[in-house]
């Protein structure tokens, strides 16, 4: 347990150098993370048989990769960054991976954003190649915390977003204190556990949409209640009356979102049920 909680002072985030340039462990798990949820997507029409193709999940992927970093690198700015008002007035450095010199990558990234950033790149997609955005939605939405599972743990090896104080024996020593290993809290709650859950509900889903909304419900829930294991982000703190993070905030926010969108859906779908008539959305 003692080489445990020491982990992070004989753990070198980066992997290996290509030359002056580090790779880190971290930047290895986000390809993981989409290698693994370009996988799940494809075996669940292959074992599903479902209408939409591989070749239509493959020729998302770019449009994806672009909606997610851009989405959830303007939500840090937005949200979280105390620097907005620089940011407006120098735009390019928004997505600027080279910082005094070094090559560090793009950093600071927001998971509400990326969302955001994602159902964007979806719609555009889906209107452009025609297909329906429900049915590829409810896809990704298994899909993605399959991923995301690794994203956190990515987080984990990187040294960063830990957890708050703790005397728990599995806690991790950062900077000399002992803190919760939160990381690994939302890689399991956010990531494993929903990913499960919707895998055994997808074939008992009763409208197009449904797997979604469960998916952003479970996700916010989850997160709202890791966020309490997990340090506030430093440049922020506590916000309404010292007691929520902005991870809550937004978490909650999207929970809201989730029921009325499950209920809009599923009052749509019970009106083309008494017509008797299908829908595609």
């Amino acid at each position: 347990m003692e080489l445990w909680q020491h982990i992070y002072e004989n753990f070198d985030p980066v992997a290996f150098y290509l030359g002056p340039i580090g790779v880190h462990w971290y930047s290895m798990m986000y390809i993981l993370a989409l290698a693994t949820a370009f996988s799940v997507a494809k075996r669940i029409i292959r074992y599903d048989k479902l209408e939409i193709t591989e070749a239509t999940i493959g020729a998302f992927a770019l449009w994806e990769i672009i909606g997610v970093i851009v989405g959830a690198r303007l939500a840090f700015i937005l949200f979280y960054d105390n620097n907005t008002t620089w940011y407006l007035l120098h735009p390019w450095e928004i997505f600027n991976p080279i910082h005094n010199g070094a090559f560090v990558g793009i950093r600071g990234l927001s998971y509400h954003g990326g969302l955001i950033g994602f159902l964007v790149s979806l719609a555009l997609f889906t209107r452009v190649k025609g297909t329906p955005f429900w049915p590829l939605l409810d896809i990704s939405a298994i899909a993605a915390p399959a991923g995301y599972t690794f994203g956190r743990i990515g987080n984990f090896l990187n040294h960063e977003l830990f957890g708050r104080i703790t005397d728990v024996p599995w806690g991790i020593y950062v900077n000399g204190v002992l803190r919760h290993p939160s990381q690994l809290y939302e890689a399991f709650s956010e990531g494993v556990m929903i990913f499960v859950i919707l895998w055994f509900l997808r074939l008992r889903k009763r409208f197009v949409g449904e797997l979604a909304m469960i998916y952003v419900f479970l996700y916010g829930i989850a997160r709202f209640g890791c966020e309490f294991l997990r340090e506030p982000d430093f440049q922020l703190g506590y916000l309404a009356g010292g007691w929520l993070t902005m991870g809550q905030i937004l978490s909650m926010t999207i929970v809201a979102c989730s029921l009325i969108g499950y209920a809009v859906l599923a009052r749509i779908n019970e009106q083309f049920r008494k017509n008797k008539s299908v829908v595609i959305i």
